[in-house]
């Protein structure tokens, strides 16, 4: 760990066990283990290239392989309107994925052999590693809707529909982040995590309504749709951001977002207390 990094005071004259840390002091190292993530980061520019890359990558990708194909040839404008809302999903989940690698890498570098020795809770490890990667997706999502706007995307509603648009993709990729925080404490390399997250994600986000409409899928494949959550979350922003009918989408990702938080967070932050 660098020098910069050690500095950030993350202990507390509080007792080493966990159950009598009390808020005030947990949310104190929340922020603290915060601040040296970011810190991290800041060290390590070049940690941050997915997050301002990948959303000018895929956008001019999938508008200008997929568009004309989707919208006709010449209309890859009307294409953006579509696409761009389906990817605030696909960038949520991304970043969501390099959330489970870095927790096993922190692992192979001992940096988790420090925090043992501290007094603080063992969850505020994982909510900071959250905190942080909220952020940075919260800017992938805004690079993407300004490539949007350059291509031509209008936002129909209005500017709270976008704001909840883009609230609701951060809510529900927040969630992901537990699954693949568990996926990291689980697996044994950082290559593994990255090799079984690909294989699910794949199937996810191509089998959902973030690049096309899904009517002229198969039966079989328009049924998987319609019960992916990154369709529900496409088509609840893409409704937020244009129009349209847009409760059962928000209601159904909330819903999605609450049960996979309910289910893998407490997993987590109990492989997280075995492992150290």
């Amino acid at each position: 760990m660098s020098a910069a990094a050690s500095t950030v005071p993350v202990t507390a004259a509080v007792p080493a066990s966990e159950g009598r840390i009390g808020l005030r002091a947990n949310l104190r190292h929340i922020g603290a283990l915060a601040r040296r993530n970011a810190l991290q980061i800041k060290q390590d520019p070049e940690s941050m290239f997915d997050v301002l890359l990948m959303p000018i990558v895929f956008t001019l990708l999938f508008v200008y392989v997929f568009g004309g194909a989707i919208s006709g040839k010449g209309n890859q404008d009307a294409y953006v309107g579509y696409l761009v809302p389906g990817l605030m999903a696909m960038m949520g989940m991304n970043i969501a994925m390099a959330v489970g690698t870095g927790i096993n890498d922190d692992f192979r570098k001992g940096v988790m052999d420090r925090f043992r020795t501290m007094p603080i809770a063992r969850s505020s490890v994982l909510i900071a590693k959250i905190v942080v990667e909220t952020g940075r997706m919260l800017i992938a999502i805004t690079i993407l809707l300004a490539m949007g706007f350059l291509l031509g995307m209008q936002v129909e509603t209005s500017v709270l529909g976008l704001l909840a648009a883009v609230g609701l993709s951060v809510v529900f990729g927040a969630s992901l982040m537990w699954i693949f925080i568990l996926l990291g404490l689980t697996m044994k390399t950082a290559q593994a995590v990255q090799g079984v997250a690909m294989l699910v994600l794949m199937p996810l986000q191509f089998g959902s309504s973030i690049f096309a409409p899904t009517e002229s899928m198969p039966g079989w494949l328009e049924t998987f749709t319609d019960y992916n959550p990154l369709s529900n979350l496409a088509d609840a922003a893409r409704a937020l951001v244009s129009g349209g009918p847009a409760a059962h989408s928000v209601w159904t990702t909330l819903a999605w977002a609450v049960g996979i938080t309910l289910v893998t967070a407490p997993l987590a932050v109990r492989r997280f207390r075995n492992k150290t």
